[in-house]
Formats: C-alpha cells, structure tokens, sequence
C-alpha cells in the first residue's frame, strides 16, 4: 500500500488511495513487543503471554484500593438524577472529585498526579460511572484522550512541568479532531495551523465538533495541518492550546440520546497564537500521536460497559426475583432465566477483558494496541446487549424514565437511561465499523506483507509474479503449523479443569481462523479490503476467542486467591465460554455463507434512488412537515444559520 501522499496538502476531496495514505503513514508498523491478539489471528494460542494472569504490585493495590475508598465516598453524595434531570453537572461535584486527586489519577506522581495503575484507573471509572456514566465520560476524555496522555506519552520535559500539575489539579481537558466533514478520514482535515514568519508560533484555524469536555476545559489538544514551509513537510500536527486564548469560541453545547451531563460542543479557531512550544512531537506526527494515546485510552470504554454489565446484573437479579408471574418469580421462568444467564455470564466476562487488557497496558512488555482495540469492539457491543435485555427483563418498567417511575411511587430505576447511556459507546473512539477496519488491518499484516504486490490493486503484472513467488514460500513454511496443535490433545490444559475444553477451543479456532483468513486473501487478493463484512467476521471472531482467553485466565487467578470465589467464577466463566462458543461458530459458517454480495448490490439500487417509492407513506420532519419543525433565520450564512427543532 504507497503512502507516498503529502500529508501538508489540504485536500477538500481526497482520493481513496491518498486518504488510505495518510492513515496507512500514521499506523505503528513495527511490532517489537509480542502481542496475544496478534497471535491469535495467525494462529498461534500462546497461552504463556496472559497466564498466570498478570498482575499489579501490593503497593500499586494498595494506592488504588485507598483511592477508590475515597471516590466511592464522593460519589455516594452525587445526586445522578439531578444530572440526568438538570443535564449538567455540578462545580460542586468537579470540585469534591479535584480535591481527592480524580482528575490526575493516571498522571505521575512527580507531576502532582496519583500514578494510579491502568486497573486501578478502570475501577475507578467504572465506580464513577455507576454515580452518572457523564462523569465517566467526563474523567476518561480528560485523561485517556486529553492532555495528560499525549503529554505524559511524547511531551518534552518542560511541556510535562507546564501542564501535567495543572491536569493533576483540577484543570479539564479536552481532544479535538473531528470536523464538521471529517469524522474517520483525516486526509479531509481543513483545519490549519501556519508558522508565523518569526518561527516562534502558529496560527490556529478551523472548526472542531463534538469536542467532549470542549465546552469547559481549561486545555485543549488540537490536530490541524500545518503547510509546507522552509523545507519542512508539515503535515497533521497536534499541539496543545489554551482553552481561553483570543480567537477561541464555543459556538454551541450539543445534546445527545444520552450521556445528558456531557459538556461536547463546536469549537471555532480563528487566527489563534499557539506558541512553538505548545507543539507536541514533530509537524507531521499528529496522527501517530493520537493512534499511540487510543491504544490504552480505549480501555476506558470497557471500563464503563462492565459498570453497566454490574448494575444491570444487580437490577435483573432483583427484579426477577421481586416479580411473580404465574405462581413464580419471573426469573424461574425460561425465557427470562436465558437473560439473567446472559447478563451474568457476559458481566464476568466483560470484566475479565477489561481486567486482562488494563494488566498487560500495566505490565508495559506486550504490545497491546490489538487488545485495547479489541476490548473496546467488543466490551461496547455486549454491553449493548446486556442493557437491552435488562430493558426487556423490566417489561414496561424498563421503558419508563425513572423520573416517571418515581413520581408515582415506584422504585426509580433508570433502565432506559442505560440503553440511551451505552448506545454512544459503539461510536466513541472509533465506530465499531471503523474499528473493524482498523483491527482487521493489523490481523491481515502478515498475509499484506506476504503477498506484497499481489495485495495491491495496481500492481503490474510482472510484480504480481514476482510477488506469487515470494507469498508462495512465506505460506509454505506457515500453513503447515495451522494443521494440529495443542488444542487436538483431550490431556492439554488439563489445569484449568472443566475451563480446559474452552482453551482446547480457543487454540483450534485461532489456528481455523488464520486458514480462513488464508483462504479469503488467495480468493480475493488485492479485492480483499473491500471485503468488510468478512473482515468483520474474522476480526469478531478473534475478540471472542480473546475474551474466552481472559476468562479462563481470571477465574484461575480468582480460584488461586480464594477458593470460595475461584469456584463461583469457574462456573460464570464456563458458561460464558459456552455462549462465546456459539458465537464463534455462527460467525464462522457466515465467513462463507452469507449474503454480502446480495446486500451490497441491494445497497447501490438504494444509493442510486431506485427503491425511493418505498419511502413513500410519511412525513420528513426534517422539512418542516410533522411534529418536529426545522427553522431556519433568514439571511444567515450557511455558518451562521440556526437550525433548531420545536414542537
């Protein structure tokens, strides 16, 4: 794949090849450290890289446990149905979390913050945002994303003084990349930012949207192209600019299905000075820069789906056993004992990810960008799951607001509120779409690489042949270690116990899909990118081969540390490998058998209008017929009109 575009060239209408490119230029490509994902779409279940499960030093549980004794004392006091009511949350409730160190819990303790493990950090949101998954959203844009991060990951000794004891303290940070027009395709990024003529500055413009935190932060770190200058190529380059800095405005605060308490807004640069100082890395790195920050800030999304998996458990339990239908509790009846099974196993199993993901970030001697992205698709997926049957679970309960629910004496649970709280959660930080594009890139790399100019759609025909010479001697020496394995011995894993037999499966199903993946890259070749629902499919079937993996990792852990416990959790983490198991086989036959090619014809009848009698029959609310109204203030610029919805 060429990545020989100019990154410095703003272009308003990039070409597929040229915005490939530049994604292409920005992705980590060298895999110095082992990685447990990456193996498993190659086929090889190297156990020994996350068993024994790793795990934190007593001093660094000891920090975090005294930590989250403190935060679950402030968030006791947080009232969540005010922020859900008021769409807002409290200074007061910014100040009480600032005061016990909340908002420097990742960055060091030489920069005045808490230096808090990545699982200590992933309790701590899950804590938080069981108060209101707003403050969740909230900590995690400042510190997974925001300034600390990048800072703490490729900022210089002097930006790290600057800033970090201000993040520590209390001072909100934000991310901002997406545009109006660019949300996934950086090769359309329009904003800029030009080296003044002294070379001590730049000038920051453009339009940033849906900035989490933008809204109040004290610090922003912003991605504009800088042009090419001085021999410089210039390129996508981050820098980090002061939230109050002339030229800086917050047009609006955007409202969402949920999430009410997030302060996402439009943010306008116009000629903002932002000192040389101010950049971080090289002009051109920005990209890099955000890619490396996402590899472990991934993780505070699963973090939030296994809060959720928590609660949720809690109220299905509860309420299953409170409601009587028919003579019993409703959850001794089938369908919904299915549910309860579901919820409970897959909330052992979601925690086992996040739990797994955030050790290995910890530990530092794996590459973990494969797990981190994987744990997010996955972890936002179930949990998705998890809250539309505890939806159904609820009945009409579960569709009632819990305001509404209270206001006539009903226990106020906000089971709606979660639905709408997680759906964001399969967007944030990549879309699962996006992410499988992304995991699927990484999982394909050998075969690229081995394939070379058979992968490449404008290769000649003379590099095609060379190339079939050179992939023929790569698959030669590798398919024949996917013909047996570990997993074909009935005696392998026999430490695990009844665990053993997912393990077996986990290793034959890694080895299954690497030939598959094999099969699709001789039938499709260079075509094989455009292939996204198979690879879908197979970056799927490796999450949940590696959520098995991390199951059976943490219950062994568990049943080590307490026998009590470690039982309990060989029996939720069975039964959750069971149901993965299902899973793993239907995306397999649909590797195959499927109707991707009926849907994808169907689609371009749809593009091309000709089925648009089908929508025929009702009303467009977004022409001003119907309930909802749009209008619009006469002799506005298009930048300037207000559009607003009015009943």
């Amino acid at each position: 794949m060429s990545s020989d575009v100019d990154q410095d060239r703003p272009t308003t209408n990039p070409t597929e090849s040229e915005s490939r490119a530049v994604a292409e230029a920005a992705r980590e490509s060298d895999w110095e450290r082992p990685s447990f994902a990456k193996g498993l779409y190659l086929g090889h279940f190297d156990l020994d890289l996350v068993h024994p499960h790793p795990r934190a030093t007593a001093e660094d549980e000891a920090r975090g446990a005294e930590f989250l004794a403190r935060l679950r004392e402030v968030c006791a006091t947080i009232d969540g149905a005010a922020i859900e009511r008021d769409a807002l949350i409290p200074d007061d409730v910014l100040a009480r979390l600032a005061d016990i160190g909340a908002f420097g819990m990742k960055i060091p303790r030489e920069y005045g913050g808490l230096g808090l493990t990545m699982s200590s950090y992933g309790q701590a949101l899950m804590l938080v945002g069981s108060a209101h998954p707003s403050l969740g959203a909230l900590l995690s844009a400042h510190q997974s994303i925001g300034v600390p991060e990048p800072v703490k990951l490729v900022g210089t000794k002097e930006q790290k003084q600057a800033f970090l004891p201000r993040c520590a303290a209390g001072a909100i940070s934000a991310f901002l990349l997406t545009e109006p027009d660019v949300g996934s395709d950086p090769a359309r990024m329009g904003s800029m930012a030009t080296p003044t003529e002294d070379g001590t500055a730049y000038l920051l413009d453009g339009v940033k949207l849906w900035t989490t935190n933008g809204v109040v932060a004290e610090l922003l770190v912003v991605m504009a192209r800088v042009p090419e200058h001085d021999g410089q190529r210039g390129g996508i380059t981050a820098f980090v600019v002061e939230g109050d800095a002339d030229g800086i405005t917050v047009e609006r605060r955007n409202s969402f299905m949920g999430l009410k308490g997030l302060e996402n807004g439009l943010t306008r640069f116009h000629q903002v000075r932002v000192p040389v100082e101010n950049r971080l890395g090289k002009e051109g790195d920005g990209l890099k820069i955000a890619l490396t920050t996402l590899n472990a800030g991934r993780l505070s999304i699963p973090a939030m789906c296994a809060a959720a998996g928590k609660w949720a458990l809690k109220i299905s339990r509860e309420w299953s056993a409170e409601r009587v239908q028919w003579g019993r509790p409703v959850g001794e009846h089938g369908a919904v004992a299915e549910k309860l099974a579901f919820i409970a196993a897959t909330t052992y199993g979601l925690e086992s990810v996040l739990e797994l993901s955030a050790q290995l970030a910890d530990a530092g001697s794996k590459d973990i960008r494969i797990e981190a992205a994987l744990a997010k698709l996955w972890a936002s997926e179930m949990a998705w799951q998890i809250a539309d049957e505890l939806v159904q679970v609820r009945g009409g309960r579960g569709y009632e607001t819990a305001e509404s629910l209270r206001a006539r004496g009903e226990r106020a649970v906000p089971a709606e509120q979660m639905l709408r709280d997680l759906r964001i959660n399969r967007i944030f930080e990549g879309s699962t779409e996006i992410m499988h594009l992304l995991i699927a890139r990484e999982a394909v790399d050998a075969h690229l690489k081995a394939a070379g100019a058979l992968a490449e759609k404008d290769a000649s025909l003379e590099d095609k042949a060379r190339a079939a010479a050179g992939a023929s001697g790569f698959y030669a020496k590798w398919l024949p270690q996917l013909v047996i394995g570990k997993g074909a011995a009935p005696t392998s894993y026999a430490e695990f116990g009844v665990l053993a037999t997912h393990l077996r499966f986990v290793e034959r199903s890694s080895r299954k899909l690497a030939r598959q993946t094999f099969y699709g890259m001789s039938r499709w070749q260079a075509k094989m990118e455009y292939r996204q629902a198979f690879l879908g499919r197979v970056v799927d079937i490796g999450a949940e081969l590696f959520a098995i993996s991390a199951a059976c990792s943490r219950a062994e852990m568990l049943r080590t540390d307490d026998e009590a416990r470690g039982r309990s959790a060989y029996q939720l983490a069975d039964v959750f490998c069971q149901q993965s198991r299902q899973r793993v086989e239907s995306l397999f036959t649909a590797l195959w058998s499927n109707t991707d090619d009926a849907d994808l014809r169907l689609a371009k009848g749809v593009l091309a209008g000709d089925y648009t009698w089908l929508e025929d029959g009702v009303l467009d609310p977004s022409e001003g017929t119907g309930p909802w109204i749009a209008e619009w203030t006469p002799g506005a610029s298009e930048t300037e009109s207000v559009w607003r919805a009015v009943r």
